[in-house]
């Protein structure tokens, strides 16, 4: 099991991106993590196997959403805790 900490850097806030990233954790068995920051980017912590990670972030990127817009998305990786049962959306 691996576990990353993304920033999500676009138009992510107030376009429902969060309950996107939710959707995309659920349907890779990720577990951890979405917020929002104050500087306008999305927070993502995420645990799992290294290939559902990489089909998480592929699907998080949101390609061909009509409101959303992820411009960037900066990964850095860590060392697992199993800490998190499932994945939420935090506020």
């Amino acid at each position: 099991m691996e576990r990353i900490t993304a920033i999500a850097r676009g138009r992510v806030q107030g376009v429902g991106y969060r309950y996107f990233v939710e959707e995309c954790a659920h349907a890779t068995g990720v577990h951890g993590y979405v917020k929002n920051l104050p500087d306008g980017t999305m927070e993502i912590v995420a645990e799992c196997s290294p290939a559902s990670l990489a089909d998480f972030i592929r699907l998080a990127h949101a390609q061909g959403d009509p409101v959303i817009r992820v411009e960037e998305i900066t990964i850095t990786p860590g060392q697992a805790t199993a800490e998190y049962r499932g994945f939420r959306v935090e506020w």
